[in-house]
């Protein structure tokens, strides 16, 4: 079910309503007059109850309709979240923490931290009880300083993680490669060329940027290429930015839909963001030639995510007393609204069967 409101449950007991309904159903035995009833006492007719296997499936779809009936109005009308904690998987684990059970939030719910948290926080704010209390966990220069605070309904804290030592100073102190953590799940025969790629980004920098490749994302990974014909990615997987071509399944990812279309660099790319990360998109990759390959670098480097301006600090968002805003995705419930349709459509269908 997509919502868990308590109270909304109570409701439950309307499917007695049903079985109370079929229970009521009596058939009138026919009479028959005879020629020797005279010489008989009179008596008044009777019911019978009878139960057919045709009655026993309408019972069973009218209760599944009243359950549809019930989810479908918890989903659009009631909030069912409780705590939460934002949190971004580029901030040390020990940090986070201890800053989560400091505030007593170790049992609440827990959600990766999306593209802009702030706003994706205002649009979604509806899902939330009114005394759930809402903490995000962010790296530093993660989150940019909106030019007007945001109000919320609920009490929402910021907290901002102590910023990582200046790449200079680690430069200074030791002469070791800046590594770049990348996952790269391609198909068999389209792997060598992408190693090929990132093997030219070695020598297309400084000289002292190393890309490691794995399998499987982590909390350091920065890069997800997924080429993968007529695959979806893992539910679970997260990184900044993605690469995606076009072998693999855009049907999973309904952001593309509405993509913004960038030309730089001679690269024309879709991009867009999901809460899995950022999403670029082309119909190229991977390039095989090292003009494409300095090309896709250069558009890499300018692209990649740079830290806002004005980062946000670490503050608290007192609740501003007014309601949650309302309802902007309905199609999270669409899927019940086309159940009840379709259980509506059954009963009537046999309902009429039973009178013919």
């Amino acid at each position: 079910m997509i919502s868990t409101f308590p109270w909304w449950w109570l409701a439950l007991p309307v499917l007695l309503l049903p079985l109370w309904w079929h229970r009521q159903k009596r058939q009138r035995l026919k009479a028959e007059p005879l020629a020797t009833a005279r010489f008989l006492p009179s008596a008044a007719p009777e019911q019978l109850r009878v139960w057919q296997w045709r009655d026993r499936i309408l019972l069973l779809v009218r209760c599944l309709l009243l359950v549809a009936l019930i989810a479908w109005l918890a989903a659009l009308f009631f909030p069912w979240r409780g705590d939460t904690v934002l949190l971004d998987p580029a901030v040390p684990v020990a940090w986070a923490e201890q800053q989560i059970a400091t505030r007593n939030l170790t049992q609440a719910q827990r959600i990766a931290l999306p593209v802009d948290p702030l706003v994706w926080l205002r649009q979604h704010e509806r899902d939330w009880r009114p005394q759930a209390r809402l903490l995000i966990v962010a790296a530093a220069g993660k989150i940019g300083m909106p030019a007007r605070l945001p109000q919320f309904a609920h009490q929402v804290e910021l907290l901002v993680a102590p910023p990582a030592p200046p790449a200079a100073t680690v430069a200074a102190v030791s002469d070791a490669p800046r590594l770049h953590h990348v996952v790269l799940a391609a198909s068999p025969e389209r792997l060598p060329a992408w190693r090929a790629l990132f093997a030219a980004f070695d020598v297309a920098g400084s000289g002292n940027d190393r890309y490691v490749l794995t399998e499987t994302p982590d909390a350091s990974t920065e890069l997800i290429v997924w080429d993968q014909p007529n695959a979806s990615p893992p539910a679970a997987w997260r990184a900044p930015l993605w690469w995606q071509s076009a072998t693999a399944s855009t049907a999973a990812v309904p952001e593309l839909a509405k993509a913004t279309r960038l030309t730089i660099h001679g690269i024309t790319l879709h991009y867009a963001d999901a809460p899995r990360g950022r999403i670029w998109f082309s119909a190229d990759w991977p390039v095989s030639d090292a003009d494409g390959a300095r090309a896709l670098y250069d558009t890499w480097q300018v692209l990649a995510g740079p830290a806002p301006a004005y980062p946000a600090p670490a503050q608290a968002f007192a609740s501003s007393g007014r309601a949650a805003p309302p309802l902007t995705d309905p199609e999270r419930a669409a899927w019940l609204a086309y159940a009840l349709l379709a259980l509506f459509l059954i009963e009537r269908i046999l309902s009429h069967a039973r009178r013919h």
